[in-house]
């Protein structure tokens, strides 16, 4: 398929057509969390700062604003690269556009993982929505609502705990993708694969088992995505892109939804 946002397919259910899709119309909804000192980093990574370059009316006369910023790769809404947890596989910016651009389907688990906040979306959970909504078509990006996309101002809700520190990973919770479900995904051929929590494994994970699953077949991860809750469980067209860092695990991400219509 052409990755051009000029060209992207319209789709009935999950199967792509080749008719280019008027992004003039329809809605669009941004799927990204606001990079600030409050971001969301795991508790070994560096958070995000930002400091004052310049910011006024220059001696010439005119306004000039500009700030330098600092932070880890993986932190706020932001990308795992498959070179995270794959050894030679994609680094930022070898992952292919048809990998970041394509139609979204939403499997919502909200209720679930307000039951559980170490829940794992299942095989089961995943079967369940196409039994429903129609089989999930290779090329797909997946994301996974947990409804906890509320959460992301209040740390210690959000992933367990605000403290800082390798004491502090011990303490994280937070629902995430199952190692079951992980192959299911990879089975059915997606393009990548997004969360509304800190990590596609689960906070208590050790193994990090979903990372390894997807990530040694080339299948990115989105993480600290949004609110989801005015997405359709299909018809939605998302774009997802990173800072295309050289060489990088991951990086800051701005992923967004088109929803087609009038």
């Amino acid at each position: 398929m052409h990755t051009g946002l000029s060209t992207a397919v319209l789709w009935c259910g999950l199967a792509l057509s080749a008719t280019a899709q008027d992004l003039t119309a329809g809605r669009w909804i941004d799927l990204t969390h606001p990079f600030n000192e409050n971001s969301v980093y795991w508790p070994t990574a560096e958070m995000f700062t930002k400091t004052e370059v310049f910011h006024g009316h220059t001696e010439g006369g005119w306004f000039y604003s500009a700030y330098n910023f600092a932070a880890a790769e993986h932190g706020g809404t932001h990308m795992d690269s498959p070179i995270h947890f794959a050894e030679g596989a994609h680094t930022t910016d070898q992952v292919p556009l048809d990998r970041l651009i394509g139609p979204g389907v939403v499997i919502d688990v909200a209720e679930k993982a307000a039951a559980d906040v170490d829940y794992r979306v299942s095989a089961a959970d995943i079967e369940a929505f196409e039994a429903e909504h129609g089989p999930i078509g290779a090329g797909t990006i997946v994301l996974l609502n947990t409804g906890r996309a509320g959460l992301y101002g209040d740390r210690t809700a959000y992933m367990g705990t605000d403290e800082r520190g390798e004491e502090a990973v011990a303490k994280l919770h937070f629902p995430g993708l199952g190692a079951d479900g992980a192959a299911l995904l990879v089975e059915r051929g997606i393009a990548a694969v997004g969360i509304d929590t800190p990590s596609i494994d689960y906070g208590q994970s050790k193994d990090f088992a979903a990372h390894v699953e997807l990530m040694t077949h080339n299948i990115p991860a989105f993480e600290n995505v949004g609110d989801m809750s005015d997405l359709p469980a299909t018809g939605a067209m998302i774009v997802a892109l990173p800072m295309m860092i050289e060489g990088g695990s991951g990086g800051p991400l701005r992923i967004v939804a088109h929803l087609p219509g009038g």
